[in-house]
C-alpha cells in the first residue's frame, strides 16, 4: 500500500476467527481492500478453501499478529476464548454472531464474550450483514453495518474497516444495544405481518362472500353449476375490493388522528398505541394495496379471451341475427363505460407513482413538501378516483331487488364502506374553520385549561409526551 507521497506502508493485519462460510467472506472481502489477513483454526492445516493470500495458524499466533480480531463463530463454542486471555489483552473483538431464536440466553453474545475475557473491548458488528452482501461488496445486498460497543476508539476502528470494505457504518450506542442488534436478523418482516394479516382476512370474506352470492345461489335456486366462474370472474372481484378498502386503511388512521388532536386540543397527547402501530405500517398496507390492484389490471386484460365471454358474446350476436334485431345505441351507457374506464386508469396510475415515490431511492430524492404531496394530496385523489371507479361499476344496480341476493348486497357496496368514510372525514377536517384549527395544534398551539402547571392533561391527569 502506499500513501499520497509514493512511500510504502505495511497492509493492515486482520485477524479472523472461524474458517466457515462467513469467516472466508469476510477475509476475501478485506484482502480485496487491502487488508493483510491471518485466520485463526483449530487446524491450520486445512486452508484449502481458505482465501488465496491469506495465512492460517493457531488461535494464539494469529491473535498476535493482529490488533482487530474478528469472532466468527457460534456462541457455543466461545470457550476456548478464555485459554487465549492473555494473546488477546488490549485487542479489539469484533462479535459477528446471532443466535437461532430470541431469548436464547439471558444475555447478549457481545455481553457474554465480554464478561469470558475481561482484558478485551468487545464491539458488536457485521452481524447484520450476511455472507453473500460481503462476497457482492454490498452492491446487491445490506450496505449498512450496525455497531455498538462501550469504547469509542474502538469502534472508531471497526467503522472504518467497514467504509473500506464498502459499507455505511451506523453506531447504535454501548454494548447493551448488542441484544437488540442480534434480534434483528430473526425478525420476519416485522412490519408487514399486520398488513399481510389484513390483506388474508379481507382476501377470505370478500372471495367466500361472493362464491355464496354467485355459485352456491345459482346451484341451489336455480340448479346452474357455474363453479368455473371462481378461477376468473371471483377472483376479479375480490381483488379490486381488497385493493381499495386496503388503499383507505392507509389514510384512515391519518384522518382519526386529526379529530384525535382536535378533542385533545394538543399535539403533546400520544396516540393510542393500536394507532401508532397502524400508522407505522401504512407503506406496507398501500404497497400491497397497489399489488391487488396491479392483479386486478391483469385479470381484466384476460377477460376478452376467455372462453366464456367469447361464448356469450357470439350467442348472443346468433340470437340477434336469428331475430333479426338490430343492438341499438345507448349514449347513457356509453358515457358510463368511459368514464368507468377512465377513472380506473386514471386511478391505477397515481397509485403506481405512490407505489414509485415510496421507494426509498425516489423517496430520497423529494424534500418533505414533495413527498407530502405526492402521498397525501396525490393520495386522496387517487382514492377518489378509485371509489369512483367503483360507484359507476355499480351504477344503479342497488335499486335493483334481484341484486340483493339472500338478502346479501352486491360485494362491490361492501368496498365503497370504508372509502367513503374516509373521505367524509378527510372532507371535514379541510373545511377552512377545522383546517386551522388543526393546523394550529400541528404547529404547537394547545388549547386552554387542558395543560396543567405540572404538564399533566387536566382531563385524564397522564402526562403529555413531547
Amino acid at each position: 500500500m502506499t500513501d499520497l507521497s509514493g512511500k510504502m506502508h505495511k497492509p493492515e493485519t486482520v485477524c479472523v476467527f472461524g474458517t466457515g462460510d462467513f469467516g472466508r467472506s469476510l477475509g476475501l472481502r478485506l484482502l480485496q481492500s487491502g487488508y493483510s489477513v491471518v485466520y485463526g483454526s483449530r487446524a491450520p492445516k486445512n486452508s484449502l478453501l481458505l482465501p488465496k493470500g491469506s495465512k492460517v495458524m493457531t488461535h494464539a499466533a494469529a491473535a498476535c499478529d493482529a490488533h482487530v480480531v474478528f469472532v466468527a463463530v457460534q456462541r457455543e463454542h466461545y470457550r476456548f476464548l478464555s485459554s487465549l486471555a492473555s494473546d488477546l489483552e488490549g485487542k479489539v473483538l469484533v462479535d459477528v454472531s446471532n443466535n437461532l431464536k430470541r431469548g436464547l440466553y439471558p444475555e447478549s453474545n457481545a455481553e457474554y464474550l465480554s464478561r469470558l475475557v475481561p482484558g478485551v473491548t468487545v464491539v458488536k458488528a457485521f452481524n447484520t450483514i450476511s455472507a453473500w452482501a460481503l462476497q457482492s461488496g454490498g452492491l446487491d445486498a445490506n450496505r449498512q453495518v450496525l455497531i455498538c460497543g462501550d469504547c469509542a476508539d474502538a469502534k472508531q476502528q471497526v467503522v472504518d474497516i467497514a467504509q473500506s470494505l464498502g459499507f455505511t457504518a451506523l453506531d447504535r450506542g454501548s454494548l447493551r444495544a448488542a441484544a437488540e442488534l442480534e434480534d434483528l436478523p430473526l425478525q420476519l418482516f416485522p412490519l408487514w405481518r399486520l398488513p399481510l394479516n389484513i390483506a388474508i382476512c379481507l382476501t377470505a370474506f370478500i372471495f367466500f362472500y361472493a362464491l355464496t352470492r354467485d355459485v352456491i345461489y345459482e346451484r341451489v335456486t336455480n340448479g346452474k353449476d357455474i363453479a368455473f366462474r371462481i378461477m376468473i370472474s371471483l377472483a376479479n372481484k375480490a381483488f379490486p375490493i381488497v385493493s381499495l378498502v386496503m388503499l383507505s386503511l392507509c389514510y384512515l388512521p391519518g384522518a382519526l388522528a386529526g379529530f384525535l388532536q382536535l378533542y385533545n386540543g394538543t399535539k403533546y397527547r400520544r396516540f393510542p398505541d393500536w394507532l401508532d402501530r397502524w400508522m407505522l405500517c401504512r407503506k406496507q398496507l398501500g404497497l400491497l394495496a397497489l399489488a391487488f390492484g396491479f392483479l386486478h389490471v391483469l385479470y381484466t386484460l384476460v377477460i376478452p379471451i376467455r372462453y366464456y365471454v367469447r361464448y356469450r358474446i357470439n350467442v348472443y350476436t346468433i340470437s340477434l341475427v336469428k331475430d333479426n334485431n338490430t343492438y341499438e345505441f345507448d349514449n347513457t351507457a356509453a358515457w358510463r363505460y368511459d368514464s368507468y374506464y377512465s377513472m380506473g386508469i386514471l386511478g391505477f396510475g397515481l397509485f403506481v407513482l405512490l407505489g414509485i415515490t415510496s421507494l426509498p431511492s425516489v423517496s430520497n430524492s423529494l424534500n418533505w413538501r414533495e413527498f407530502c404531496f405526492v402521498q397525501s394530496k396525490l393520495g386522496y385523489i387517487t382514492l377518489l378516483l378509485c371509489t369512483a371507479h367503483t360507484f359507476l361499476y355499480g351504477w344503479d344496480r342497488f335499486l335493483k331487488p334481484a341484486s340483493y341476493r339472500w338478502w346479501m348486497p352486491p360485494a362491490y357496496m361492501l368496498s365503497l364502506v370504508v372509502p367513503c368514510v374516509v373521505l367524509i372525514l378527510k372532507l371535514i377536517l379541510i373545511t377552512p374553520c377545522v383546517d386551522r384549527n388543526v393546523t394550529r395544534i400541528r404547529q404547537g398551539w394547545e388549547r386552554q385549561g387542558k395543560i396543567s402547571a405540572n404538564g399533566r392533561d387536566t382531563k385524564t391527569n397522564h402526562p403529555l409526551i413531547a
